[in-house]
């Protein structure tokens, strides 16, 4: 296999988990807030949040470099940081519930 056809099938493959994880993110995402808004605890606002958080930041990295010409690496450190802060709400929702 060349090199290109093997790059070719990873970016594909790359797209293809980025996609699934966006959406089963979503999803996580969704029933969260559904869940919030249905019983009202904070905590589980807080949840949503950060399921949302971490859920953008597996996406970012790729889209700002395939569409806004963003340098890779600083694609990489946006979405490092919005998965560091989605994760600390998320410690942070059962900490306090």
């Amino acid at each position: 296999m060349s090199p290109e056809v093997a790059g070719a099938t990873v970016s594909i493959a790359l797209a293809v988990v980025k996609t699934l994880s966006l959406v089963v993110g979503s999803l996580i995402t969704f029933f969260a807030f559904r869940a919030y808004r249905r019983t009202r605890q904070r905590a589980l606002g807080y949840l949503a949040a950060g399921f949302g958080l971490v859920t953008l930041g597996l996406v970012l990295a790729g889209t700002l470099y395939e569409i806004l010409d963003v340098p890779l690496q600083m694609g990489i450190l946006l979405e490092s940081l919005l998965m560091l802060g989605g994760f600390l709400v998320i410690a942070y929702s059962l900490y306090a519930s």
